[in-house]
């Protein structure tokens, strides 16, 4: 009986999981590609919705009770909740995986910083090492395993920027791919590329800024819009009827991360 009773709670030691909470989907194959079977990582913006006004539901507060780290990334329901969560959970470890990331305006004239990082490969090595860093001090006894499975993921990333370098290579230098949403500016920048975001400052832009974005799309020689499906694209579909284009939905929350990345890549140089 007593072998037994070692045998119990050494099994529940030796599986036992620290839950983590993220903010997005992408976060959590980041996650999970490092902490494996040791974490049990739960999302907060669940698919379809955005994370510029998320509220979260009372199972999702009830995780938040259990956790042991929030991984933060800036987006900006953020903002709102993670002082919440906090006062939720005392002993709530807030770790912001994009610390040592530099960060962009997401428009022109715009002050206001784009929270999209993940969306560069060689800015997720960086929240990979970030990851690692947290789930170590968190998790001593599994260092070997953390660090294991994070060298295996850095490689997966140099291979993913390498696959869409090769998509692009063709593709000119600074070509203009247009957006809806300004979500795709980190990875516009890695690969020389430009975005033009038909949305203007979170706001539909009106007929004279549509007009406008017509002549700079047929002038660019741009053959998609891009759009996302948590937001509307009515004035996507209009630029695209008036100039015989396609759109094209591809979220930067997308389940299939890395291949969403690649679909982009081959979608700006037009390849099938």
């Amino acid at each position: 009986m007593k072998n037994l009773l070692y045998f119990i709670l050494f099994s529940s030691f030796s599986f036992a999981q620290n839950n983590i909470i993220v903010s997005i989907l992408p976060q959590k194959i980041f996650v999970d590609k490092i902490g494996g079977d040791k974490v049990n990582t739960t999302i907060m913006v669940e698919a379809g919705a955005s994370p510029h006004n998320y509220s979260p539901k009372p199972s999702q507060m009830k995780a938040i009770s259990k956790a042991n780290i929030y991984f933060s990334i800036g987006v900006e329901f953020e903002d709102v909740w993670l002082t919440k969560f906090t006062h939720q959970n005392k002993n709530l470890k807030v770790i912001d995986v994009s610390t040592s990331i530099e960060k962009y305006a997401t428009q022109e004239h715009n002050q206001e910083l784009d929270p999209h990082i993940w969306v560069d490969p060689l800015n997720v090595k960086i929240i990979a090492k970030n990851i690692y860093n947290a789930l170590v001090t968190e998790d001593k006894d599994n260092t070997a395993y953390y660090k294991k499975n994070l060298k295996v993921f850095l490689e997966e990333l140099d291979s993913l920027d390498s696959d869409i370098k090769k998509i692009l290579e063709k593709t000119p230098k600074n070509s203009s791919f247009m957006v809806f949403h300004p979500s795709w500016g980190y990875f516009a920048k890695r690969y020389n590329l430009k975005q033009i975001p038909v949305e203007i400052e979170g706001k539909e832009p009106k007929m004279k800024a549509l007009v406008k974005l017509m002549k700079q799309a047929r002038k660019e020689k741009i053959h998609a819009i891009f759009t996302q499906p948590e937001f509307s694209d009515k004035s996507a579909q209009i630029i695209a009827k008036n100039l015989n284009i396609s759109v094209i939905k591809a979220s930067p929350l997308a389940e299939n991360w890395s291949e969403n990345l690649k679909n982009l890549a081959k979608a700006i140089a037009n390849k099938d």
